[in-house]
């Protein structure tokens, strides 16, 4: 029989019903390359990370991060700290305190380029000037007067807070430390609780638990604010997964009485760009796990990417690919959510946050753990079938980037499964990719075994080493019934 090449890029798709689709997509990412490739699609490994720097332990988590004037800003435990490039021999990265942040969840962060607000949801709010290196809180009693901030964004000016008694505040021109109790407005086509506010083009977005409605800046005396007729049926349910991404906005959310779904502002509506198998994963989550979804952006070596952590894993959908992967970070033993936080782009850099603890670190695409720890990549098959009769699979190859050998694994090896039915697995059998410098070494594995309906294949790298899957093939035989 010929070879014949075996779709490996699809993404993650595992189904409620592991037999449809056990796709696993995990610490790999869909590549795009350039016609005439020896393969059109890839798949890479995600980034290693490197320490910059530190605020502590796991008391000092990441609580979020924001960049403003070039330099990046985070929350780490109680307090705000600035991430200093210190340019000499070589370049270093300090963190510098610069002043003390109430609570322990995250926090809502905006600037206008002299003033960073950050803002504890339902709590207190603290404005950093930068020209003038002065750390004060918000003491106005207006800030409060129309109910307790929640989210804030900026526009035109003005920094604007939703609160928690279905109304949104702004501040003094210019000015986040000076409110006034006058300055509020409503998104009143729809009475749903407001969640957060998100600016995209020049555009007001007010998002409530249930619809979205649009407001521009009319100028004039009195609250600036008004209603410019867009509307949006559909609500957001975490209000931090609300994020500008590229062109549009997304957001984890759905209209009433739908459960929740990935959302992106298409047009004059929304598109779900989330798959079943996502919609699954959110279905099975609390009404509290769902409103603690949080959302990073990046971009680096030609993917755009968006993360929603979720409790127990990550979802990353790339632009590029427009395809879904997973990450998850090995740490204490298990693997679980990654462990990014925020994402803040800076210094020419990728810099992220911790929600782990305080570590700051860079997204390196050339670091193959991160910090110290492990990164487990799976990727695993679509069920191959052979119009539901028996086959035989007498050779399967991964087509990898060989010869990756390192200091810190002299010879790398990747480990396959195979599964009959979605649900168990067999013994894994390892091949080398290769010692430093052994580019020819390839990956195949003989007597695969008989499928009597169905057959998935799982791969997985666990060793520190340059990851790149080009392209799986295999000697299928059918079988009589």
């Amino acid at each position: 029989m010929p070879i014949v090449t075996l779709p490996i890029t699809n993404g993650s798709y595992i189904s409620s019903s592991l037999p449809v689709s056990a796709q696993e997509c995990v610490n790999w990412y869909v590549a795009v390359e350039h016609e005439g490739s020896l393969s059109q699609e890839v798949l890479y490994g995600i980034p290693g990370i490197s320490e910059l720097g530190t605020s502590g332990t796991s008391s000092s988590a990441n609580r979020g991060g924001h960049t403003m004037d070039g330099i990046p800003y985070v929350v780490n435990g109680d307090g705000l700290f600035r991430v200093n490039e210190v340019v000499g021999f070589t370049i270093t990265y300090a963190l510098q305190r610069l002043g003390d942040i109430t609570g322990t969840g995250r926090v809502s962060m905006a600037d206008n380029g002299t003033q960073l607000i950050i803002l504890v949801p339902g709590g207190d709010g603290y404005i950093y000037n930068h020209v003038s290196n002065v750390f004060v809180q918000i003491t106005d009693i207006d800030f409060t007067a129309n109910g307790n901030p929640q989210m804030v964004a900026f526009i035109d000016g003005y920094f604007c807070c939703t609160t928690d008694t279905k109304k949104f505040i702004v501040s003094d021109l210019n000015d986040g430390t000076s409110w006034s109790a006058l300055d509020f407005g409503s998104a009143e086509t729809d009475p749903d609780v407001i969640v957060a506010p998100i600016v995209l083009n020049n555009q007001l977005f007010i998002a409530g638990s249930s619809t979205i409605e649009a407001f521009q800046n009319q100028g004039g005396a009195g609250f600036p604010f008004q209603r410019n007729g867009l509307y949006l049926a559909k609500g957001v349910s975490a209000p931090f997964s609300l994020i500008v991404f590229q062109t549009t906005f997304m957001f984890v959310g759905g209209g009433v009485n739908e459960s929740p779904a990935i959302w992106t502002f298409a047009g004059n509506s929304v598109q779900k760009i989330s798959t079943r198998a996502i919609d699954n994963v959110l279905a099975s989550l609390t009404k509290v796990q769902v409103a603690g979804i949080y959302a990073w952006t990046y971009a680096q070596n030609g993917s755009y990417f968006i993360g929603f952590a979720l409790p127990d894993s990550t979802f990353v959908y790339d632009m590029t690919s427009q395809k879904w992967h997973e990450r998850k970070s090995y740490i204490d033993e298990a693997q679980g959510r990654y462990r990014i936080s925020s994402i803040m782009q800076a210094y020419n850099r990728v810099i992220a946050s911790d929600y782990y603890d305080g570590r700051i670190g860079e997204l390196d695409p050339n670091l193959y753990t991160e910090y110290t720890n492990t990164i487990i990549r799976t990727v695993a098959t679509q069920p191959f079938q052979n119009n539901m009769l028996s086959f035989f699979v007498p050779s399967l190859e991964l087509t990898v980037e060989s010869g990756v050998g390192n200091a810190d694994s002299l010879d790398p090896v990747m480990m396959m499964e195979r599964s009959l039915d979605g649900k168990t697995w067999s013994d894994g059998r390892t091949r080398a990719i290769g010692r430093m410098g052994e580019y020819r070494r390839r990956a195949i594995w003989r007597r695969n075994g008989r499928a009597a309906r169905f057959e998935i294949f799982r791969f997985t790298l666990s060793d520190p080493v340059k990851p790149v899957i080009i392209m799986l093939t295999a000697n299928i035989i059918g079988g009589d019934k």
